[in-house]
């Protein structure tokens, strides 16, 4: 094998496994998560998590 081929199959081989692990685990989830949204930026919502969020 050339080193074109082994970089395309260990590239579609990565995403393959990292898609499987999205599925499995969104699969698995019994509910959404409700997290606080990391940027509010002028949406109205202060944000709520973190070290300095004071809560």
């Amino acid at each position: 094998m050339d080193n074109k081929k082994i970089f395309r199959v260990g590239f579609a081989l990565f995403w393959l496994i990292a898609l499987a692990l999205l599925a499995l685990d969104t699969a698995t989830s019994n509910s959404v998560r409700v997290e606080p949204p990391p940027i509010a930026l002028g949406s109205g919502q202060a944000a709520s998590g973190g070290h300095c969020s004071g809560r």
